[in-house]
């Protein structure tokens, strides 16, 4: 029984191998590997903020569910003491930044990933950074702003 030679390809000089396409080929717009480190910073953030985000979340969770008595007495009143600390305030404005942060790159990164078209990309994420920039920025205004006396 002889073998079909389509079957069995021998790659050498007179038959190269098949070429496989990149999964988004370059263009003129496409930015050239010597722009700089970013992908690489956002890569290292993710590792950096994801352990600090869980300290934070988890020491969240420990003091103000188990040692302060749980849901139950989380009110108005208790987060107007929590907050007339500073300590508190910079506990949750971290959480605040880290947590929005780690989530939007995260998300940039899935855009990156499938969104095919250029300009589809481009919008998702110009709406993705608006949506991040605002909930940073009111979350930020009402920790650094908040009124225990208000009636």
């Amino acid at each position: 029984m002889q073998m079909s030679t389509e079957t069995t390809a021998s790659y050498g000089p007179d038959n190269p191998a098949p070429v496989i396409e990149p999964p988004r080929a370059r263009t003129g717009r496409t930015p050239s590997a010597t722009r700089g480190n970013f992908e690489m910073y956002g890569w290292l953030f993710m590792r950096l903020s994801g352990i600090l985000l869980v300290v934070l979340v988890l020491g969240h969770l420990l003091i103000q569910l188990v040692l302060d008595g749980g849901v139950s007495k989380i009110s108005f009143a208790f987060v107007a003491g929590r907050w007339a600390s500073p300590f508190w305030q910079a506990w949750d404005l971290i959480m605040l930044w880290l947590a929005m942060l780690h989530g939007g790159n995260g998300l940039r990164t899935i855009i990156n990933d499938y969104a095919e078209r250029d300009n589809t990309r481009f919008w998702l994420k110009m709406l993705l950074y608006t949506a991040t920039v605002f909930t940073v920025l009111l979350g930020t205004l009402v920790i650094f702003t908040f009124d225990p006396n208000i009636r």
